[in-house]
């Protein structure tokens, strides 16, 4: 693994657990942990699992006993950890965004296309879709539970950027992290979006905003209790604080997303709700274990959204854990990632979402940044190469655009 964070803390916290769950063809080992800062990361490793260390990633790609390079990096290292993995042999996992620009990413799926055909697996970590509630939306969606799909609508509202004064992180600085809020959380709702409903957003118009120009630097954090006090050195905040964006279907189907880390009370509200000629399916994180379904079907005198506790055997991924009833967390959606790319490897299958859909994603972030910067008129988003050969047979297709 490179980078021990936020994200190291949790794909370690998975790597350690995906066998004892799940019945793998393979059990993952920790062999070496990669970072920059030695003493701490000697403490991560100790802490997260790892039997050894290493200062130089590129240490990684020549020991014949790792097999596979879990990418935890921030963005602006994504693409060069990525391409020379691929070219050792090593499967890859790498975090999302799956690069800061469409150019990487490309470079980066052409990467992993010639490693397919060697056998060498890779995997975007959109690890949302592995939240069951999720999964069973998407499963609803394909059998048709909603009917002709007519609106998709997606938020992504988190506060911790709330403060003003809340000190500069490498997530406000655009070389290290290419965007902002629409990267760091939209580009999850953007996967999400695409992935249940089954169709590619094909135009985007949209906004960004930077509302706190100016950060401490992270070393200086002095007022930070509110006061607004401070008498150190601020840094230019070089991406945006929130994303508002309209969006357009392949199939013709309008959404509208939003994302943004100022919205006060909101810790991690990452909802999605797709409308339909037959019902509604509606899901926020912040309560993880339920999915609202609405049957417009149903008598009118029984019409409602219905809470599904998605915590049965018969959900996605709920067998392998606990009793009914008894919820999963953030962390289990890592859990079941790190079981689906172990599956393959094993299988010799390709996992999901590869990077050809994450540089699909990352074509709609730059399409909404560039409707952002010449006044929100419509841009057009490039198609995958899985939609250039799909047929749709949707009605909706003679919509009016």
């Amino acid at each position: 693994m490179v980078g021990y964070g936020f994200m190291g803390a949790a794909h370690s916290h998975a790597w350690r657990t995906a066998h004892r769950f799940f019945d793998l063809p393979a059990t993952p080992v920790l062999h070496t942990l990669a970072g920059r800062t030695e003493s701490s990361l000697v403490a991560a490793a100790e802490r997260y699992g790892f039997a050894r260390t290493t200062t130089r990633w590129q240490d990684l790609l020549e020991e014949p006993e790792i097999d596979v390079i879990d990418i935890c990096t921030p963005g602006d290292t994504h693409v060069e950890i990525a391409l020379a993995a691929l070219a050792s042999g090593k499967h890859v996992l790498c975090e999302k965004p799956l690069a800061n620009s469409v150019e990487e990413s490309e470079r980066m799926t052409a990467a992993a296309a010639d490693a397919r055909a060697q056998g060498v697996r890779s995997l975007c970590g959109f690890s949302y879709r592995r939240t069951p509630a999720l999964a069973y939306a998407r499963q609803l969606v394909a059998e048709g539970a909603v009917g002709e799909i007519r609106q998709v609508r997606a938020q992504y509202l988190q506060d911790w950027l709330s403060d003003a004064d809340a000190p500069m992180t490498w997530r406000l600085d655009k070389d290290k992290a290419g965007s902002g809020a629409l990267g760091d959380i939209g580009a999850h709702i953007i996967d999400l979006a695409q992935w249940i409903t089954g169709q590619d957003i094909s135009a985007v118009s949209g906004t960004l905003e930077t509302v706190v120009p100016t950060r401490p630097a992270a070393g200086d954090m002095q007022g930070l209790g509110g006061t607004g006090d401070l008498s150190g050195e601020r840094q230019q905040v070089t991406v945006d604080d929130l994303a508002l964006f309209t969006a357009r279907f392949a199939d013709g189907v309008l959404g509208s997303f939003e994302a943004t880390r100022m919205a006060q009370g909101r810790k991690n509200a990452m909802r999605v709700e797709i409308n339909g000629s037959k019902g509604s399916i509606a899901f926020d994180f912040e309560r993880m274990n339920e999915l609202e379904v609405y049957d417009a079907t149903a008598p009118a005198g029984r019409q409602g959204f219905t809470r599904v506790l998605t915590t049965e055997p018969e959900h996605p991924y709920a067998a392998a854990w606990w009793p009914t009833g008894h919820g999963l967390g953030y962390e289990h959606t890592f859990t079941h990632q790190i079981a689906d790319l172990v599956r393959a490897i094993g299988e010799g299958t390709d996992p999901s979402p590869s990077f050809e859909e994450a540089l699909q994603v990352q074509r709609v972030l730059a399409a909404v940044e560039a409707s952002s910067a010449d006044g929100s008129s419509w841009q057009g988003v490039a198609p995958s190469a899985a939609a250039k050969n799909s047929i749709s047979t949707s009605t909706s297709q003679e919509r009016t655009r």
